[in-house]
């Protein structure tokens, strides 16, 4: 393999010889991108690096194989190469696409993303949702290997890393899961599992302050208009998964006083639909309900 020692690298030189198993058989599991070039190819001293950088940054799913044409004259014949550079994407043992002469860096990572996605994602879709199964029967410490098993595969899946997060939750592991959360990639810090995470430990965390149900609903029962004590009882509902019923008493909370403590109810009832899927019905029939109170 090449490279400078401090990152693995999915490039290599292959000759005539290393040709059927370098490319051919490899290319039944992984797709295999072959650079034919020569050491006086001015644009080949272009192409080469980019197209590198392009495999690379996929992370393995996709190879790249460097053949140089000057040295391996017979291979380049077969392949019908007349001019250089030429770069054929090979898959299940047969070339599938190519290309001749340069390209833009965002047409060779269109190039590089076409090849990769013909081997589909490995598997990372069954397991992410073998691992979600997992978490809803309660078995959360195997939910959450295998979700740090698929992060080893793919450190940006957004499914996995909520999926993380959410299974040290259900662990009592809020602090782990915090720290999880502080450390996610840029590139995913946005995504909606990755918010949806965020939004159940928030929840967790105030389930874990949250005051006896019975004490809070008779609070609420004896002063309706006692907000506050209707907001805990919220909180104590959700805490002991009565969601449904929590989100009622946040939407009469909002009813009654949608400025309150500066809009909490609707704050809460926006980190619990986050934290919910977003066709959960709860969540469905809460934001309606919502949404005709705002715009009343």
């Amino acid at each position: 393999m090449l490279g400078n020692g401090q990152a693995k690298s999915f490039v290599s030189d292959v000759t005539e010889a290393e040709f059927m198993a370098e490319v051919v058989e490899k290319s039944k599991e992984i797709p295999v991108i072959v650079d034919f070039w020569a050491p006086w190819c001015g644009p080949c001293k272009t192409l080469g690096p980019a197209l590198e950088a392009a495999v690379n940054a996929a992370g393995g799913k996709v190879l790249m194989a460097k053949v140089n044409v000057d040295e391996n004259q017979m291979i380049a014949g077969q392949m019908r190469v007349q001019s250089i550079p030429t770069v054929y994407g090979f898959w299940q043992g047969q070339p599938v696409d190519g290309f001749q002469g340069a390209l833009a860096p965002s047409e060779l990572k269109k190039f590089v993303e076409k090849l990769s996605a013909l081997a589909g994602d490995g598997g990372l879709a069954e397991a992410i949702e073998a691992a979600e199964a997992m978490l809803s029967e309660g078995a959360a410490v195997d939910a959450a290997e295998t979700f740090a098993a698929i992060l080893g595969e793919e450190p940006e899946n957004a499914d996995a890393f909520g999926g993380l997060v959410r299974s040290h939750i259900a662990l009592g592991g809020l602090d782990q899961a915090d720290a999880f959360l502080a450390g996610v990639p840029a590139a995913i810090a946005g995504a909606a599992p990755v918010e949806a995470a965020r939004a159940q430990l928030a929840l967790a965390r105030q389930a874990a302050e949250a005051g006896p149900l019975d004490a809070l609903e008779a609070a609420v029962t004896a002063d309706p208009v006692n907000l506050q004590a209707r907001f805990d009882y919220a909180t104590a509902l959700h805490a002991a998964g009565r969601i449904a019923e929590a989100v009622d008493q946040l939407l009469e909370l909002f009813r009654r006083d949608r400025d309150w403590n500066e809009g909490a109810a609707k704050a809460q009832l926006l980190t619990i639909f986050e934290a919910l899927k977003p066709t959960d019905p709860i969540a469905l029939k809460g934001r309606r309900r919502l949404s005709s109170m705002i715009f009343v």
